[in-house]
């Protein structure tokens, strides 16, 4: 019975029993809906202190950044260019796509907020004020994700500036993020019954037919996230020297590891010692593979664009080109800081629902992919983990601190 220690087994068997019972007892519709409700609302319960202190954290350790000051410079500058390049690809794939719109009037049996319609204009000056908290308690106490962003950053900017003597208070925030991701874990475990009851009643609802524009989503997500690495990390790696083939088959082992843990996270040690023995210095790596498991996450930047995009076209919400920019620019900070932990993509999704000014698009919309998100996070990891391998090897490059080994050169 080791097969059903994986949580994504269990997922997978909480989906089909969904499919069972919304087929065979449709009239118990209610209930299903209500435990899929449960599941997004303990989800969304601990959305604010992770958010804050993941990203307080990411920023407080700007100061090592600093003390390596060029590489560490360089090394932002390709983070969030790439992801910014990975954000556009999964935008462009999902609005030639679409694959919501099998979905659009039904809302997969989730009913949208009363009154939603196509996002509201408040203007650029309701914008910013909105981007302001009035205090630092009810930031972290609303629901309300950009007054969250603005204090973490400004905390995580203070804490860089104080240096060693902040060095601690850093620390003590990542334990307490650890304990927060700790707790998301516990949550995720019933992830399968979550499923099984947002399943059974799109099924007990709409039927078999609805769960159509789901395969499709996933398999746009993975399509996408395919193309990223073998093109656009592919034609990277190759302006740099290397080939990237020869450098996935170099990190075979772990990128095994990620698939069966669906957490980058869990290959960072192992990472961190092959990319030396490929040839890039210390430093280089020292720096690169930490900050880039917060700043570099390809795989969580197109899973974003891609559902936020999904979830607007199952709703019919007509999204403008200033909605879908400044969607984008709100994705370019809660995609900043989601660690390679099996869950935070989803997390980070609910984040990115939130923090649209105006009205929001519908945190209800999580359901939709909640059926669907334990294999979409493997793939999200393992385009997270190889995108900061080649990362490190370009900034390697970048600094002539790499020596050729002839594992992965041209």
């Amino acid at each position: 019975m080791r097969w059903f220690n994986h949580l994504s087994t269990r997922v997978l068997i909480g989906i089909g029993i969904g499919i069972i019972l919304g087929t065979w007892v449709p009239e118990w519709g209610p209930h299903y809906k209500l435990i899929g409700e449960l599941f997004i609302q303990l989800v969304k319960m601990i959305i604010p202190p992770i958010v804050f202190c993941t990203i307080v954290a990411g920023v407080g350790h700007m100061s090592d950044t600093k003390q390596l000051g060029r590489i560490g410079g360089k090394a932002l500058l390709y983070f969030e260019v790439i992801s910014t390049v990975a954000l556009v690809i999964g935008l462009l794939v999902a609005l030639l796509i679409q694959p919501g719109i099998g979905l659009q009037g039904q809302t997969a049996g989730l009913v949208a907020p009363e009154g939603m319609g196509p996002v509201a204009h408040h203007g650029f000056s309701g914008f910013l004020k909105s981007m302001i908290p009035t205090s630092a308690l009810g930031a972290l106490s609303g629901n309300d994700m950009l007054p969250i962003l603005v204090l973490a950053i400004l905390m995580g900017i203070a804490l860089a500036k104080m240096g060693e003597a902040g060095s601690p208070l850093v620390k003590g925030i990542e334990r307490v993020s650890g304990l927060l991701f700790t707790a998301i874990g516990l949550i995720m475990s019933l992830s399968p019954i979550g499923v099984m009851g947002a399943i059974a009643y799109t099924v007990s609802k709409f039927g078999l037919s609805c769960l159509g524009p789901l395969g499709k989503m996933m398999a746009c997500s993975y399509a996408t996230m395919a193309i990223f690495v073998l093109i656009i990390l592919g034609i990277i790696t190759r302006l740099a020297g290397i080939r990237i083939l020869a450098l996935i088959q170099s990190l075979k082992s772990e990128l095994l590891l990620v698939l069966g843990t669906s957490s980058s996270e869990s290959a960072l040690p192992s990472l961190m010692e092959k990319m030396e023995r490929l040839g890039c210095s210390k430093a280089v790596v020292g720096l690169v593979v930490p900050t880039g498991y917060s700043f570099n996450l390809d795989g969580t930047s197109i899973y974003l664009s891609i559902a936020v995009m999904f979830i607007a076209q199952a709703y019919g919400i007509q999204l403008g080109w200033e909605q879908i920019v400044m969607i984008m620019g709100i994705m370019m900070l809660t995609s900043k800081g989601a660690a390679g932990i099996t869950g935070s993509g989803f997390v980070t999704l609910a984040a990115t629902l939130y923090a649209l000014p105006g009205q929001p698009l519908p945190v209800e919309g999580l359901a939709l992919l909640l059926g669907v998100d334990r294999f979409l996070s493997e793939a999200r990891s393992i385009t997270n983990f190889l995108g900061n391998a080649v990362a490190t090897v370009v900034i390697a490059k970048w600094e002539n601190a790499y020596t050729p080994t002839g594992l992965i050169d041209v």
